[in-house]
């Protein structure tokens, strides 16, 4: 999450959707208001407590928009513009097992292939208390409060990122700064290459939710 108190924005950062180089494009905008000393410091001390996010200072990475709503004043958080980015949930688990097999190879130990992944990964008997990784989590429910409701003012699309990221920056008030690409992973085709019939099944029925309010098709 990126909160930017003088140009008024917050952006809910959902892992694998291009997050990180939005992050990097508008960390500039992040402080920069009469309070950014002391915010720093709090910063810095709340590091050394849990939870780091008690005075609104400082969000896990990839919190949920709920998050800022329940810590942030009322009015202050009504008067932010909220946005995020969401991906194809079938693009977004090739992009998750390519960056775990990277990054992290020994979660995938004794996972000899994408759909077996997927089995591990989607299995309901593991509970949301085991994650493999945050995508396994609904993007749909970033954006939510506790009744369904919507609380960001716009979706960008991760497939359209570049046009959707010029409307963020024309939204806020801000010349469009340069988005980087950072993180992109190498040696992956085409995602619908990825997927046999039932590894198709098994991301359609997890992520049910998330192809009904965004609209993604296979």
């Amino acid at each position: 999450m990126l909160i930017s108190y003088t140009h008024r924005f917050l952006f809910v950062h959902i892992a694998k959707t291009g997050g990180t180089s939005i992050r990097a494009a508008l960390r500039r905008y992040r402080w920069g208001w009469p309070y950014s000393g002391p915010l720093l410091l709090c910063d810095l001390l709340s590091q050394m407590t849990r939870p780091r996010h008690i005075l609104g200072i400082k969000f896990p990475r990839h919190a949920k928009a709920i998050a800022a709503q329940e810590m942030l004043p009322r009015a202050f958080y009504e008067s932010l513009f909220k946005f995020t980015v969401v991906r194809n949930p079938w693009d977004l688990q090739v992009s998750s097992y390519h960056h775990l097999r990277h990054e992290h190879p020994r979660l995938l130990d004794g996972v000899p292939s994408f759909e077996a992944f997927l089995e591990r990964k989607l299995d309901p008997a593991r509970g949301r208390e085991d994650l493999l990784d945050v995508s396994q989590e609904l993007q749909s429910d970033y954006v939510v409060d506790l009744r369904g409701n919507l609380i960001v003012d716009y979706i960008a699309h991760y497939e359209r990122l570049e046009d959707d990221f010029t409307e963020i920056c024309r939204r806020i008030g801000l010349s469009h700064p340069p988005l980087p690409r950072l993180r992109q992973a190498e040696g992956r085709t085409d995602y619908r290459d990825y997927y046999s019939a039932k590894a198709r099944a098994l991301v359609t029925r997890h992520y049910a939710a998330d192809l009904e309010r965004f609209g993604y098709s296979f």
